[in-house]
């Protein structure tokens, strides 16, 4: 099917918001990429399932994307569809609430720690929404998605249907959902349902600005990055030979931070273009001003190298690519 006509078909489809040749710049958090060949959004599930058969059926590449927190868009754009599903509606039901994918991540953390629901408050000011920090198992200090996800709701590619916190194969940063679409088979998280613990709305709001004012010093909300880029390190997967420079103390969880080993490689303060490594955190890489997707993308691979000749480790990416060749395709 040619662009023409699955435009043609998606603008068909009620509730849809249908744009050709949206600037993905608009949508992500370094503020770099390419135009989509059509973008979608809508807050109607319908439709956001319909809009998914169709650009399924259209046999063009297609995504589903958030709020563009670990998005990263080629300079030529994506040949493509990209979809947005905007739906926010949450409730809650005794410790129990049930929340839309496209709902902020930060309105169910200011949600949950009003009602005096323990659990999320450590993952205030994480941006992006609901269904992306399922998707990727997002969490911080301590606390990951997976702690309390008890239920989540997903369009399979021909139906609807829902499974409990196992089967969403929660890892380190990553889960069921994730791994299918880099496979080749995409999942649609329409909603999930979190069971919490009983709080006191006081101190949870109280813990909540203590950490995100240490998170808006490491990420200024005007500053155009995506947080860590590089996963942390499985302490188990790092060689004896790189181990010998780590003190216990580094050791958290089983995980070695990754901004260690980039700063022992002289990470900090390194530029390519308007894409910048800051000078404070090794694993924090921002746009600066006039930056590019293939200048991040450089910089990203000079920081891999660099860990892997001196350490013999391989970084893996926490955020993801779309535009570029060799992208896996729903």
């Amino acid at each position: 099917m040619s662009i023409d006509q699955a435009h043609a078909r998606l603008a068909a489809i009620a509730s849809l918001q249908v744009t050709r040749n949206e600037p993905l710049a608009r949508h992500t958090r370094f503020g770099i990429g390419g135009p989509a060949s059509i973008f979608i959004e809508t807050a109607d599930e319908a439709a956001f399932v319909g809009a998914a058969r169709a650009a399924r059926e259209s046999g063009l590449p297609w995504m589903v994307i958030g709020m563009g927190t670990n998005l990263v868009v080629a300079d030529a754009g994506y040949r493509g569809i990209a979809l947005r599903y905007s739906g926010a509606a949450m409730k809650a039901g005794g410790l129990m609430v049930r929340v839309q994918a496209g709902a902020a991540l930060q309105d169910l953390v200011d949600f949950t720690v009003g009602e005096g629901l323990q659990g999320l408050e450590s993952m205030t000011g994480i941006p992006g929404n609901v269904g992306a920090a399922v998707y990727g198992n997002a969490g911080a200090y301590g606390t990951s998605i997976s702690d309390v996800a008890a239920r989540v709701r997903y369009f399979d590619g021909d139906s609807i249907r829902e499974t409990d916190s196992a089967g969403c194969g929660f890892r380190y940063r990553d889960s069921i959902f994730k791994r299918n679409r880099l496979e080749g088979h995409a999942w649609l998280i329409l909603s999930a349902e979190f069971q919490f613990q009983a709080g006191e709305a006081e101190a949870l709001r109280t813990k909540a600005a203590g950490i995100l004012e240490t998170r808006n010093r490491k990420y200024p909300p005007e500053m155009k990055c995506a947080g860590s880029i590089f996963k942390n390190l499985l302490l188990a997967s790092v060689p004896e030979s790189a181990r010998a420079d780590l003190s216990t103390s580094m050791v958290k969880g089983g995980k070695v931070p990754t901004a260690w080993f980039l700063e022992q490689v002289g990470a900090k303060g390194l530029a390519n273009g308007g894409i910048r490594v800051t000078d404070d955190h090794a694993n924090t890489l921002y746009n600066a001003g006039g930056g590019t997707a293939a200048q991040l993308r450089e910089l990203i691979g000079e920081l891999k190298r660099r860990v892997r000749v001196r350490y013999g480790l391989i970084l893996e990416e926490e955020i993801q690519y779309a535009g570029f060749e060799g992208e896996p395709r729903p």
